[in-house]
């Protein structure tokens, strides 16, 4: 089960505000199938999926007793958060 806290459902608001509407459907596909997953502030995880050709989607959440608990989300330019080519020099 997906839950959401208080502040991650405050942010849906907050976004549109600023002319970004996330829908409560697309933070539970970028969980459920995020193109990369950032494990670096574990226990907290940061599931990211592309949501246009400029932005990401970042969705931190925990998972606790088998649930999956947002903390909050918030879009991101790809170019800040891709993925770095290991190959080039």
């Amino acid at each position: 089960m997906i839950k959401f806290t208080r502040h991650a459902q405050q942010k849906f608001r907050i976004l549109k505000v600023h002319d970004f509407q996330i829908s409560k459907k697309k933070v539970i596909e970028v969980i459920n199938n995020p193109e990369e997953i950032d494990y670096s502030r574990s226990p907290l995880l940061i599931a990211q999926d592309k949501i246009d050709t400029e932005h990401v989607l970042r969705v931190v959440y925990k998972e606790q007793n088998g649930d999956k608990i947002v903390i909050t989300f918030y879009p991101g330019r790809i170019k800040q958060y891709a993925k770095k080519d290991k190959t080039k020099n």
